[in-house]
């Protein structure tokens, strides 16, 4: 038994042959007797050998890596997202980089620079609320490398999408919550130049709109994480005509405006129903538990993922980009009537 990484000439030296002889043999290669095919697989069983993914990679020009590109680990949309993304790479044969933009522009630049540097095959891509310039994306294409957005995408770029229905799951959250006899319906909305925050803030108006709800102002702030919502929604709560419902746009951000309205004194649902987008552990934990859109943020995980490796074995960069869309569903607890 020998320690340490074990080589081909390692076995060679122990079998006393060439190099070349036990490479062939490793693989099966027609010219090389039972005999040693069996002695060298033996060896190299009872020896731990493994190839060296690095020189393998060199040697046929594919790194066999994928990398992702995600805001945040910890929010349960985008850990949903990697589990997808992870269970379709794994049987594809694929490793998987994972980094972290923490919502900065700056580190999705390094992280895109890594990338590079690690000859991914691929990438996809959750941009951080900061981006707005797209030149790193940009060069990742024009290195042959292609990429999936998903959930958080541009139309300024040309380039593969999967997204979750976010006007239609919006829609439906606002159309419950006036279903239940709600008229006063503020939205805490992401900011306007992501789409996605783009199409929530639609969804919520044409909802208003189709029954005849007027569209007020001061119901929408932009409001987008837990420390912003314990901040402006008190805001919201000193308005002459108090909303009677909140539709906020992901569950931290609904979790934030219920411990607000609760210190106030309100009641939820009875006094304020709210509302949130993803249905993460946050959203079953909070009294009373939160109404909210299920995402289905493994099945957007395992569509990107299935793209992106369709684009890769294509083997070019002309292609028609297309988007691929997600359904919502909701999920109703507690804090809605």
């Amino acid at each position: 038994m020998r320690s340490g990484q074990v080589t081909i000439k390692d076995i060679a030296k122990e079998l006393g042959i060439s190099a070349s002889t036990v490479s062939r043999a490793l693989k099966d290669h027609p010219d090389i007797s039972v005999k040693t095919k069996e002695a060298v697989n033996a060896l190299a069983k009872a020896w731990h050998y493994k190839p060296n993914a690095v020189a393998l990679s060199l040697r046929s020009s594919k790194s066999n890596v994928i990398g992702v590109i995600i805001p945040e680990i910890v929010h349960h949309f985008f850990s949903s997202v990697i589990s997808g993304i992870e269970k379709i790479a794994h049987v594809s044969g694929y490793n998987v980089m994972i980094f972290q933009s923490n919502e900065s522009y700056m580190r999705e630049l390094d992280n895109t620079q890594a990338l590079l540097s690690s000859r991914v095959e691929g990438v996809l891509v959750s941009m951080s609320k900061e981006t707005q310039d797209l030149d790193h994306f940009r060069e990742l294409r024009r290195n042959g490398i292609p990429i999936v957005f998903f959930d958080r995408i541009c139309n300024e770029l040309s380039s593969d999408n999967v997204i979750v229905d976010d006007f239609a799951g919006a829609f439906s959250a606002v159309q419950y919550l006036i279903d239940t006899g709600c008229k006063r319906i503020a939205h805490l909305s992401a900011p306007q130049h992501l789409l996605l925050g783009q199409n929530r803030l639609k969804g919520y108006s044409q909802a208003l709109h189709k029954n005849k709800l007027p569209f007020d102002e001061s119901l929408v702030i932009k409001c987008d994480n837990f420390d912003e919502a314990k901040e402006l929604v008190p805001s919201l709560l000193t308005l002459p005509e108090l909303p009677d419902a909140i539709f906020a746009v992901n569950e931290l951000t609904a979790a934030g405006a219920l411990s607000v309205v609760k210190k106030a004194g309100l009641r939820v649902p009875e006094d304020i129903s709210i509302i949130g987008f993803t249905d993460g552990i946050v959203s079953r934990v909070t009294d009373p538990a939160l109404t909210t859109l299920e995402q289905h943020g493994h099945e957007v995980g395992l569509k990107a993922t299935e793209l992106l490796l369709e684009r890769i074995s294509g083997g070019n960069m002309d292609y028609e980009p297309v988007t691929r869309v997600v359904k919502t569903s909701l999920v109703v607890r507690e804090s809605t009537k």
